[in-house]
């Protein structure tokens, strides 16, 4: 009797502890997003720099990184050549000393020195950066481009920042599947299968069979980045959103009427629905069964690939029956 107690008593704490723990983490979370705006905030207050543009650049280099086991309040990486300047070998911070080296290392904080590790002389450094080529829109495009030399790098964050702007949050993580759940719907993993349309290759994404003309859905916040017609996909659609992610969405019947490239959509926004289009010239149709091509592809900053969406879309698919 006893041992049961004991034991019914070590059940109850590990829950307890471990419920705690769950708290504790989503706490963390919000904390460390909080911490992040102020300081995006305080930036702009500095520098007239609308803080998005901070965020995006923060958000899209969190998102090429290896490894995020510690996940860094400002993640920006300003190299130790540039931000201390040629000559400065011993990586001295005192601003001066930078500044004499022709170093862009900035004191942000107001304590004299330069810290490539303080996110406040971090981002008021990568603010004197943009700065370089003026304060508006078109300025900070090609101070980007000036900085990551990558055309679809600048895309990415400036497609970011729009998303930042839009939903004045930076703590976007709500996700949708991308067929409606309400229809009949069925799929496998056929990530990687054969395809022989237009010559040997693999198959880059997850089949979604469904009837004509089912909804289709936004899977995550981001900006249309292509519309129109692909030999292979049909008509198509193509999403980049705040992680550095390509979403293709290909064979479609059409597209949802306001739906047009540049446009910022979240979770669940209806973008087209589902047809068999594709594999020949614009309007062919019905070569195979109507169904939505679903394809996700990763941008390091510099090469971007396929990868196999069926895992989250098992994990989406939760979500949206919940």
């Amino acid at each position: 009797m006893l041992y049961r107690y004991i034991f019914s008593f070590l059940i109850i704490f590990i829950m307890i502890f471990s419920y705690s723990g769950t708290l504790n983490a989503e706490d963390d979370e919000e904390d460390i997003y909080d911490e992040r705006m102020a300081l995006f905030k305080k930036t702009e207050a500095l520098t007239q720099i609308p803080w998005y543009y901070f965020a995006a650049i923060d958000n899209f280099e969190r998102n090429i990184k290896e490894n995020d086991d510690d996940e860094q309040v400002i993640s920006i990486d300003i190299p130790a050549d540039r931000w201390f300047g040629i000559g400065n070998s011993a990586m001295i911070k005192d601003k001066r000393i930078i500044e004499f080296f022709n170093g862009v290392g900035k004191d942000g904080s107001g304590n004299g020195k330069a810290d490539p590790n303080d996110p406040e002389d971090i981002l008021y450094t990568m603010a004197n950066i943009l700065l370089e080529s003026g304060p508006t829109k078109d300025d900070i495009k090609i101070a980007l481009w000036n900085y990551y030399k990558r055309d679809l790098t600048v895309q990415t964050i400036i497609n970011t920042s729009k998303v930042f702007k839009e939903f004045q949050e930076i703590n976007l993580t709500n996700r949708d599947f991308p067929v409606s759940t309400e229809y009949n719907y069925s799929y496998n993993n056929t990530w990687g299968d054969r395809r022989g349309f237009g010559g040997l290759r693999i198959h880059e994404g997850t089949d979604i069979f469904a009837d004509h003309g089912t909804p289709v859905k936004s899977t995550t916040y981001g900006v249309v980045e292509i519309m129109g017609w692909n030999l292979y996909g049909g008509w198509r659609i193509g999403i980049r959103d705040i992680f550095n992610i390509y979403h293709y969405y290909g064979h479609m019947n059409g597209y949802s009427d306001d739906l047009k490239v540049g446009q910022v959509v979240q979770p669940g926004d209806v973008i087209g629905s589902v047809g068999s289009t594709g594999y020949g010239p614009p309007g062919t149709s019905g070569k195979f069964p109507p169904h939505l091509h679903y394809g996700m592809y990763k941008d390091n900053g510099e090469r971007e690939w396929s990868f196999d969406p069926y895992p989250f879309l098992q994990k989406w698919e939760r979500i949206a029956k919940e």
